[in-house]
């Protein structure tokens, strides 16, 4: 059928625009509105529906007549009721249209509430999914150092269960308290038109609201904060036990483990108790108060009818009112805990969005095609909130094409050679210059993407050894892949393998051994073809003869390219043309691996420790 087809497109368009990240043009405005609205989060709600004004108008038409036949039934009941209790020549007639009025509005209600859904839906959905792209946007723009501090558990909750909540919470909020003005407003006209005595005994309900409301809202908030922030912390710490299961394992530390988890189960079941105890006595106190009030509006009418001031059909017309009017009220009532939940993760995205600790990328000079040239002129380095400079006027120029090599103890200042090299942190003083460039005007992005890195922890992901080593290439030859598996000494692995290049690895290359992956890793690094390679302890997982292969493929690596690596494997640096020496961030020595070990200095005792 047509509309079906038509149906099918505008959801493969609307699929389409989620997949591509359409909306995420909206993100510097997400960041802009969290920025200057971190504490009003109804404003920050409020913005999500910025653009979106027609098919919000939609959605109330459809609302409006599927919500239709709650204000007519009691109406048409009221006139059959009196219909039947004071007869007349034309009652049978009277009954007939009311019925035949009543069951046009039932029976619409199936149309008008399919369109309200698709025309809602397809709103609150493309936020969330606007949202969560804009998170993750965020997160990919942030530095490594606010990475290396937050949990990453912690942050997978606020990506998937806190825009849930929102999600829900635009759901809920819109829905309810659209329905409740709507009815509390067909409540209101119809019965000061009919009975101002009847309308001012439902006003009394009122107080009653904001009283419930104002003695349960602390509490209520209060125990939803604890709950997410614990559930938060468990999440984060479930990340670290799955890390951390081979370590428990191996040193039979499973009940360590264990119970440190039981202590944060146990302080989340605690916080959910509570959260549940005081979500059920709302409800309850609710529930009393709202059923107490409708057996009073019904003896309340029903005197009224006694002494003739209103019909039988009336009392009933009112009483479904009422019914009407505290049910919109003790819903609004029930979904305040689920509001509160939603605007706490309202404010936790915002943690998010609204951090500063972005990576700067100012690309003021376009690097064009890298040659490989690297000076660091009186480079000063200190971590966040250490007194410590892990480098101090550091200085070392670096032409094309050649290989250097950082030893030293631990905390020398190595590793933090490297992160300045890729970018990941700012020096504190001094600059680095890339091809004569300082690397604070470049387009790092432009950088990065001439350059590779072989890092110390190998870094796998659940796809095809294909996939992981072509990672983020869009045109790679299999003969090329093929070549650099030989050059890594991966060839042998791969031959017995049941599908080649072509298996799938399980998490984090589970399935390979340790020295394997590191092959991997450098394959993916090496296919690249970079300008400046880096290698960050890139054998140390690997046996001699593995350590031989990989060493044969950076030997022919340093030939083509820049060559920066951190090895405490003396013997895969005797080829590097100089060795730096590093000591307390500084310099001690520097020259080839025979001029040093003429020297019998620093890296000569080094060197001697490991023979």
């Amino acid at each position: 059928m047509k509309w079906k087809k038509e149906k099918k497109e505008k959801k493969n368009r609307w699929e389409e625009r989620i997949a591509s990240g359409a909306g995420l043009e909206r993100f510097d405005e997400y960041m802009q509105t969290y920025s200057k609205n971190k504490n009003r989060p109804v404003k920050i709600l409020l913005s999500f529906y910025r653009g979106k004004q027609w098919k919000m108008i939609k959605t109330c038409i459809f609302l409006l007549l599927q919500r239709s036949p709650v204000w007519v039934i009691p109406i048409a009941t009221a006139n059959i009721i009196n219909a039947a209790t004071y007869q007349e020549d034309k009652s049978m007639e009277k009954i007939l249209f009311n019925v035949v009025i009543a069951l046009m509005f039932i029976v619409q209600n199936i149309g008008t509430n399919y369109l309200a859904t698709d025309a809602y839906s397809s709103v609150n959905r493309e936020i969330e999914g606007t949202l969560r792209s804009a998170m993750v946007r965020k997160l990919q723009h942030l530095s490594i150092m606010f990475h290396k501090e937050v949990q990453s558990g912690k942050l997978q909750s606020k990506i998937m269960r806190d825009v849930e909540n929102v999600a829900e919470l635009l759901n809920q909020v819109f829905k309810t308290l659209f329905f409740f003005v709507l009815d509390v407003s067909v409540v209101v006209v119809i019965t000061l038109q009919k009975s101002p005595v009847v309308f001012l005994f439902f006003a009394v309900v009122i107080p009653f609201v904001v009283i419930t409301m104002r003695v349960f809202r602390k509490s209520i908030r209060d125990t939803n904060r604890e709950f997410r922030s614990e559930m938060e912390n468990t999440q984060g710490a479930v990340a670290e036990m799955l890390e951390m299961i081979p370590v428990a394992r191996a040193h039979g530390l499973q009940n360590v483990e264990i119970n440190k988890m039981d202590s944060y189960v146990n302080r989340v079941t605690s916080r959910g108790y509570n959260l549940d105890m005081v979500a059920a006595l709302f409800g309850a106190v609710n529930w009393v108060l709202f059923q107490s009030f409708q057996l009073i509006c019904l003896a309340f009418t029903a005197s009224l009818a006694l002494r003739g001031k209103i019909t039988v059909g009336e009392v009933v017309l009112y009483q479904n009112y009422f019914n009407s009017l505290v049910n919109q009220v003790s819903t609004l009532l029930n979904v305040y805990p689920q509001i509160t939940k939603g605007l706490e993760s309202v404010k936790s995205i915002g943690d998010i969005m609204s951090d500063t600790h972005v990576e700067e990328n100012n690309s003021i000079v376009p690097l064009g095609k890298l040659k490989g040239g690297v000076e660091f002129v009186n480079v000063d380095f200190k971590y966040p909130d250490s007194d410590r400079w892990v480098l101090h006027d550091f200085s070392l120029k670096v032409q094309p094409g050649e290989s250097i090599a950082f030893v030293g103890e631990s905390g020398s200042g190595k590793s933090t050679i490297l992160n300045l090299l890729i970018g990941f942190i700012p020096p504190a003083n001094g600059k680095i210059l890339i091809d004569r460039i300082n690397m604070v005007n470049l387009d790092l992005n432009e950088y990065r993407h001439q350059i590779a890195v072989v890092p110390q922890n190998t870094i796998l992901f659940s796809g095809t050894i294909m996939d992981n080593i072509t990672y983020g290439l869009e045109s790679v030859s299999r003969e090329d892949v093929e070549e650099v598996i030989k050059e890594v000494g991966l060839e042998d692995l791969i031959e017995k393998l049941p599908h080649g290049l072509d298996t799938q690895l399980g998490e984090h290359g589970d399935k390979l051994s340790g020295g394997q992956r590191q092959r991997i890793s450098i394959a993916r690094a090496l296919i690249r073809k970079p300008r400046i390679i880096i290698f960050d302890e890139a054998t140390s997982a690997l046996d001699s003869a593995s350590e031989k292969k990989v060493q044969e493929a950076t030997d022919k690596m340093m030939k083509n390219c820049t060559t920066f690596l951190v090895a405490h494997r003396l013997s895969t640096i005797r080829n590097a043309d100089r060795i730096v020496a590093m000591k307390e961030g500084k310099i001690v020595e520097i020259g080839s691996y025979e001029e040093l070990m003429e020297k019998k200095g620093y890296f000569y005792e080094l060197n001697s420790t490991q023979i």
